[in-house]
């Protein structure tokens, strides 16, 4: 098992830490069709794929 030769800092320590704690995604409501969505991501609404507020892709079906 590897040990340290030496003591890492507290600064050090708190860098690798920082990214262990992630801040929540956005959520937005499209003024278009009212649908809840993570912001800058496409969503589909009633068969139809939406990308800041205007219809991209008519009839859209998710590729599996």
């Amino acid at each position: 098992m590897a040990h340290p030769k030496r003591r890492h800092s507290t600064t050090r320590r708190d860098k690798r830490r920082s990214h262990d704690f992630g801040t929540p995604q956005t959520i937005s409501v499209d003024a278009t069709t009212g649908e809840i969505h993570l912001r800058h991501r496409a969503h589909v609404y009633e068969g139809n794929l939406y990308y800041k507020g205007k219809m991209i892709v008519e009839g859209f079906a998710p590729q599996a």
